[in-house]
Parts: C-alpha cells; sequence; structure tokens
C-alpha cells in the first residue's frame, strides 16, 4: 500500500457516506468547476451484502444492495472513482471528480479541509442523532430476588 491509501480510503468513505445535499452544497463552493469526462457510468447495479455470525462465525449473504458507480477523468488525466449506495446518479458522479481533485497535489490538501472535514462532520452529527433516538428507547430489565429459598 502506498503511504496516500489511508487518506483516500478516508476520503472515499467520506464521499460515498455523506448525504447527497452535503455532497451538493460542498460542490457549489468550489472555486471553479472542473472540467473532466466520464469514462464509466454512472451506473447503477447491486451488489451482494456478506455478514458473519457473531463477526467471526461463518460467511453468508446476508442480501443484495443497490449501489451506483462512477468513473471519471479530469482534464490533467487524474481518474477518480466512486461507489455509492442507491441510485442517485449525480452522487456517485460528483464523489468521483471530488476524488480525482483530491488526489491531485495542487488541490487535495485543501479540499480535505474544506469539502472532506465538513463531510465527517456531517456524517458524525447524523450518526449521534440516530445513536440519541435509539438510546431513547432503551429499557433496562432487572429481576428481584424474592428472599431466602
Amino acid at each position: 500500500m502506498s503511504d496516500d491509501t489511508p487518506r483516500r480510503r478516508r476520503w472515499m468513505s467520506a464521499l460515498a457516506q455523506s448525504a447527497v445535499e452535503d455532497l451538493e452544497r460542498a460542490w457549489e463552493r468550489l472555486p471553479s468547476q472542473p472540467a473532466y469526462r466520464v469514462l464509466r457510468g454512472p451506473e447503477v447495479g447491486s451488489v451482494m451484502v456478506r455478514g458473519r455470525a457473531g463477526g467471526t462465525g461463518a460467511v453468508f449473504n446476508l442480501g443484495e444492495m443497490t449501489v451506483t458507480r462512477c468513473t471519471v477523468a479530469l482534464a490533467s488525466g487524474v481518474v477518480g472513482h466512486a461507489y455509492v449506495s442507491g441510485r442517485t446518479r449525480r452522487h456517485a458522479e460528483r464523489a468521483a471528480v471530488l476524488d480525482a481533485l483530491l488526489q491531485d497535489p495542487a488541490t487535495g490538501a485543501s479540499l480535505e479541509e474544506t469539502v472532506i472535514a465538513p463531510l465527517i462532520e456531517s456524517r458524525e452529527a447524523r450518526r449521534r442523532c440516530v445513536a440519541a433516538r435509539a438510546a431513547a428507547t432503551r429499557v433496562e430489565f432487572f429481576t428481584m430476588v424474592r428472599g431466602e429459598e
């Protein structure tokens, strides 16, 4: 693995898991819209989701989920890829373009601060909200001892 692999995993995850509205706002905040051409897609398909019982057991097929993929090339030749859940073609295309821009040393560092960091914070805020709603429904069970038997 290259030194950039963990960084790229981080931003690919942020782009794929972002809300479409958040990604569109980030796209509109770009200083200029980059010139690019679509190499593949955006195409809608499905992938098999697999799981393990207890996280360590035998692998089983959980079911299929819909994904959209896209590959683009910037005018500079940098290629960006994206796979996002669902059928939102625009989400996949924007994520692929941003992936390509983030790979460019000239724009990557600034985009990590202005695009990726806010997307990650927004994702974490959504997770905290869901966790708070779930915690509100939590029930504690306990057993009382009746005495000596």
